[in-house]
């Protein structure tokens, strides 16, 4: 009977060793295959999912002093929203890893980033930032620069994926500014590059009304980055750096205007 149980073992190890090994040759042969990436830097992922992959993270708030003008609440505001509208479900919600030190030294210099996450901030540098610092805020811009290269992970292999957070254009590589730490955009398009075996060509396009001042100063002489940047004129930051590509706009401009000039500058 113990000799039957160990044949039926064998057995079915050796089926199962067949299907991983079939499988295996099927995902070299399809790299676009949900399951072809090796490993993510998501602490929770959503393989079996072939809707949209949304990047989600509970730490990307953290407690701020009362009455501060930062918005701190829209990110769970947004996925809060999706779901209840039922525009996605929680089936298609990965959580990305805390960046690493190693990640961020990409971009960020390594006496910035040692005093960023000690706590080592001048008075004059949080002021530029609008942050008083604390080890909460640290962490959830970790974990949301984090969400972008997770993000950035997914997109190259399905084609699209969304953070609820990020964006955080102004930060440069030796300061944060403008409610900015951390570039999770400069982050993750060094990652992507750095991590591919062949020449991997990025754009990056904001929209925001501010313009990318710190994306745009770190990519200034990267050929393989382009930076493409539509924004107020007459708005934060005062100095505007140069992307290679800005598109100056006007205080209330409409939307028929908005998408001309987007359409002459591009053509």
């Amino acid at each position: 009977m113990f000799h039957l149980f160990c044949q039926k073992s064998i057995y079915r190890a050796a089926i199962k060793c067949k299907v991983v090994v079939q499988k295996e040759t099927f995902l070299k042969r399809n790299p676009m295959h949900g399951t072809w990436r090796r490993s993510f830097n998501a602490e929770h992922t959503c393989l079996e999912s072939r809707a949209l992959p949304i990047i989600h993270h509970v730490k990307y708030i953290c407690d701020l002093p009362e009455n501060h003008r930062f918005p701190m609440g829209k990110f769970p505001k947004v996925l809060e929203s999706l779901l209840r509208d039922q525009v996605i479900t929680d089936k298609q919600v990965w959580a990305p890893k805390i960046a690493s030190t190693e990640l961020l030294r990409r971009v960020h210099t390594e006496e910035y980033l040692s005093n960023f996450i000690s706590g080592e901030i001048s008075e004059k540098d949080q002021r530029r930032t609008g942050f008083q610092w604390s080890s909460g805020l640290v962490q959830r811009c970790r974990y949301e620069t984090g969400g972008t290269v997770l993000a950035g992970e997914i997109a190259v292999q399905r084609g699209l994926a969304c953070s609820t957070a990020g964006g955080t254009h102004h930060a440069f590589p030796s300061y944060g500014s403008g409610f900015c730490l951390l570039n999770d955009l400069a982050v993750a398009a060094k990652h992507l590059m750095g991590e591919s075996t062949s020449r991997r060509r990025i754009l990056i396009v904001d929209l925001d009304v501010h313009q990318g001042d710190g994306t745009a100063f770190i990519f200034k002489d990267e050929p393989d980055v382009f930076t493409f940047s539509v924004h107020c004129g007459k708005n934060f930051p005062v100095r505007k750096q140069q992307s290679d590509l800005d598109v100056s706009l006007e205080d209330g401009i409409e939307d028929k205007e908005y998408l001309s000039k987007g359409i002459v500058h591009t053509k």
